[in-house]
């Protein structure tokens, strides 16, 4: 018992040496192997752990702007940590190291593991990105862009097919397509006490989605550097729309310009590279532009992805949503599109927002089939608890 409560301990030492940094940091503990090299990648990138920065040691060495120095601490931090680790600590070498730079150098790209939140680093410096490192770039969002379609692409069509089936009710439907719940509250009035049943005499059924357009989404979606994650998902869930035949499926992006990306809807990493993350926001001139494409209100639905930050003028935007809404286009607004949780937005817009009857809330990627689903029922949304 008591070789298993040292074992334990020593275990917890270990830990708790390799969380503090620092020689010892009083847990009387030195490190060596591969727990010194886990050690050495940590302090790289943290310095002192607990905003305890010592003098000795190499706590404060940090990475250098050198890429060779970069690209093996990278490659380190691959070979002691799992995925989800790498991810979070290559995000904090971007930000807290500046690192940004780097990235436009090929083998810097080469040695990075692909997630979303590189993506968007890597499409906010699209502009300045030479030629060399444009190829290896692509191939960087091309794998993240692979990845999120065949985790989403599959459910979110079944969803979209069973929702685009129920809103095309038939009044002689095959048995196999009886919508018995609708055909029962719709025959009450025959029920025959003595047999304790309904007489069905008016059968209500689903319809089989025709093949041609049925509805029409509209997504429109902020590219201001706070919505890069937002961006990526958006283009990925806009590719897997536009590729059902009874959608047809409108990408708008905007900042203080407005810029129609509907032709690339085939490939999302096209999509991605037509963005230009950063810059000032304009909802309203947005807005009126998607307005302008709608031919179908009663058959359309509209998406805005933006945290509301308004640079245009806010009461034409809030008197175009109503206007839209009163032609009959389902107005959905998602704050965020991505899986960060509750991110920063303007309050007192989307307080306007839900007054008008379009509540503004954040949505992760594995809710938006429900959502989309639920719009184009014409159904509440399944808004999250907040």
């Amino acid at each position: 018992m008591s070789s298993v409560t040292t074992s334990s301990d020593d275990e917890r030492l270990r830990r708790w040496r390799l969380v503090l940094g620092g020689e010892a940091d009083g847990t009387g503990r030195a490190l060596s192997g591969t727990d010194a090299a886990m050690d050495g990648a940590l302090a790289a990138l943290y310095g002192g752990r607990g905003g305890d920065r010592r003098s000795g040691g190499d706590r404060s060495a940090g990475l250098g702007g050198s890429a060779p120095s970069v690209a093996r601490w990278l490659g380190d931090i691959r070979t002691y940590f799992p995925s989800s680790v790498v991810q979070v600590m290559q995000r904090d070498a971007i930000e807290r190291l500046g690192l940004s730079t780097l990235l436009l150098e090929p083998e810097m790209l080469e040695a990075v593991e692909p997630d979303v939140h590189l993506v968007g680093t890597l499409l906010s410096l699209n502009k300045a990105m030479p030629e060399t490192t444009k190829e290896t770039a692509r191939a960087v969002v091309r794998k993240v862009v692979d990845d999120l379609e065949k985790r989403l692409a599959t459910r979110t069509r079944s969803t979209l097919t069973g929702a685009l089936d129920r809103s095309a009710r038939i009044s002689r439907p095959r048995h196999r397509d009886i919508d018995w719940d609708r055909t029962v509250r719709a025959n009450l009035a025959h029920y025959l006490p003595e047999y304790g049943t309904v007489v069905p005499e008016r059968l209500i059924g689903y319809g089989r989605a025709a093949r041609s357009v049925r509805k029409e989404v509209v997504l429109c979606v902020d590219q201001s550097g706070s919505m890069a994650a937002s961006v990526v998902y958006a283009s990925v869930f806009g590719a897997v729309l536009a590729s059902m035949r009874a959608i047809a499926t409108r990408l708008v992006v905007f900042d203080t310009a407005v810029v129609d990306l509907t032709d690339q809807l085939d490939d999302p990493v096209d999509v991605l590279f037509g963005t230009q993350l950063g810059g000032g926001t304009d909802i309203n001139r947005a807005l009126a532009y998607c307005q302008s494409r709608i031919s179908r209100p009663a058959d359309t639905v509209v998406v805005l992805v933006s945290d509301l930050y308004e640079g245009g003028i806010r009461d034409e935007m809030l008197k175009r949503v109503a206007a839209m809404k009163a032609s009959g286009v389902q107005f959905v607004c998602l704050l965020a599109l991505s899986d960060e949780g509750a991110p920063a937005y303007d309050r007192e817009h989307a307080a306007a927002l839900a007054a008008l009857g379009a509540p503004a809330f954040a949505c992760t990627p594995d809710l938006f089939p429900e959502v989309m689903a639920a719009a184009l029922e014409k159904r509440p949304l399944p808004i999250p608890a907040a």
